[in-house]
């Protein structure tokens, strides 16, 4: 445990030398802020993700305040710890003490095996591990009741966490098949989602969980972009893993007999990845813990410990060198929007409302300023994502209702700022008419910063 945790720290030192390392990062911080102020989930603070990230996000901002993100990064690296451990608790039961070690030390280094901002930030794969981990360990000891309530966790900390129910299911198949252990499984990773889809009201949470996501999970526009992301971070991650890889492949009829609950996590775990299309680097965070244990599966049946450390020294290498990315990396993208913030903060006042369009919520959060709409990124309202061209980019493939709910919320109170930080992306306001439009009719170009262009409300 103690080595453990002392590598997880380590490789999670470059999370704390930037203020943010990805947009979701600005999203959760800005939803977090907006529930505090009053707001409400799937209703006026709106994203497509399940509920438990931004109450924690609200939780630590309750405790620590709002204007640093460091209380997560001490959660995510926690978080990291404790999927090693379950990982490390299920390969020890299996192949004994030193099986564990590695397994835990496979999936501390393969968490960081990407590129920084993908594995460097407090975002939700990072929290969904460990409920995934646990969902998996209680199955592999036949405790149905937790199995089914960690599903639960995981699925809503992002829904393909629940992807683990499937070994689950597997396990209990053969294992347990009476009713009443089924119905515990079942019943105990159903009652939870119920539960918090009653608490946010039913409607909005099918809405913005389940359904309202169809326009977003397809390749209009971006069959290139997404084809080449997939095979890129897929070969990172197994790059990491080369000898292990390489034994596992040799013995592994041996490894689909024994570890068939195993492979059908990864598999799994693999269509959580591939859902929505995207495939960026932090969704094939998914199979981390699986992929952990099918190595150290594969050293243990070849009993030369030569072969164990060689694999791990191979994968800490391969942590060492994102490690060192992350602390190198530039920070120019970070200052950017940060210009951008600092350029809102001298135009308002805190209690004035604007509107950014573009794709970095943050620019909300380190301007301290409440955003004019729900839809924190023009995404919501255009489509755009995952590096789409025009194509797939439209107002018509907006959120259900979007634009409808937006031109209220223009119309009720105007932002005393509108932020074009579109830069020429396929959803510039050239390109959305009901934006061209407002910029056109209310509102006047006052400065640049940033690459982004500043609209000030005529008359304040």
């Amino acid at each position: 445990m103690a080595l453990l945790a002392a590598v997880a720290v380590l490789v999670h030192i470059p999370s704390f030398v930037r203020p943010f390392w990805n947009p979701d990062e600005g999203y959760l911080a800005t939803e977090a802020r907006m529930l505090a102020h009053g707001g409400t989930l799937y209703v006026d603070v709106v994203d497509r993700k399940p509920p438990l990230l931004p109450w924690l996000y609200q939780g630590a901002f309750a405790v620590f305040g709002s204007d640093s993100l460091w209380p997560l990064r001490v959660l995510a690296i926690f978080a990291c710890f404790v999927t090693a451990l379950f990982v490390a608790s299920v390969a020890r039961r299996r192949w004994g003490g030193s099986a564990g070690t590695v397994a835990g030390l496979f999936t501390i280094l393969l968490s960081v095996a990407l590129a920084p901002e993908d594995t460097q930030a407090a975002t939700f794969e990072v929290f969904m591990l460990p409920a995934t981990a646990a969902a998996f360990w209680c199955a592999d000891r036949h405790r149905w009741t937790g199995a089914g309530l960690a599903t639960a966790l995981a699925a809503m900390v992002k829904q393909t966490g629940g992807v683990v129910l499937l070994p689950a299911l597997y396990l209990l198949w053969r294992h347990d098949r009476s009713p009443r252990a089924a119905a515990r499984l079942l019943l105990a990773a159903a009652l939870p989602v119920l539960a918090l889809a009653l608490l946010t009201g039913p409607r909005n949470f099918l809405f913005w969980v389940v359904s309202g996501s169809g326009d977003y999970t397809s390749l209009d526009g971006a069959w290139a972009t997404a084809l080449g992301r997939a095979a890129g971070n897929a070969g990172i991650m197994l790059a990491a893993l080369v000898p292990a890889v390489i034994l596992l492949a040799r013995r592994l009829r041996v490894s689909l007999r024994e570890d068939a609950d195993l492979w059908i996590w990864l598999g799994g775990s693999a269509v959580g990845v591939a859902v929505g299309f995207h495939f960026f680097g932090h969704y094939y965070l998914q199979l981390v813990p699986a992929l952990a244990l099918l190595c150290a599966g594969a050293l243990h049946r070849v009993a030369e410990p030569r072969w164990a450390r060689l694999a791990l020294g191979w994968a800490a290498v391969a942590a060492a060198v994102f490690v060192t990315l992350g602390l190198t990396a530039s920070t120019q993208p970070v200052g950017r929007v940060q210009a951008v913030a600092r350029a809102i903060d001298a135009r308002s006042t805190p209690d004035q409302r604007v509107l950014v369009w573009g794709m970095h919520p943050e620019i909300y959060w380190l301007a301290d300023r409440a955003p004019a709409s729900r839809y924190l990124t023009a995404g919501l309202l255009t489509n755009f994502a995952g590096g789409r061209d025009g194509r797939g980019v439209s107002v018509q493939k907006a959120v259900a209702g979007s634009w409808t709910t937006f031109e209220h919320e223009m119309l009720a109170a105007p932002p005393t700022l509108v932020v074009d930080d579109s830069q020429g992306a396929p959803y510039a306001p050239a390109a959305v008419p009901p934006i061209r439009t407002l910029l056109a009719a209310r509102y006047e170009r006052v400065g640049t910063a940033g690459g982004a262009v500043i609209y000030r409300l005529r008359g304040r």
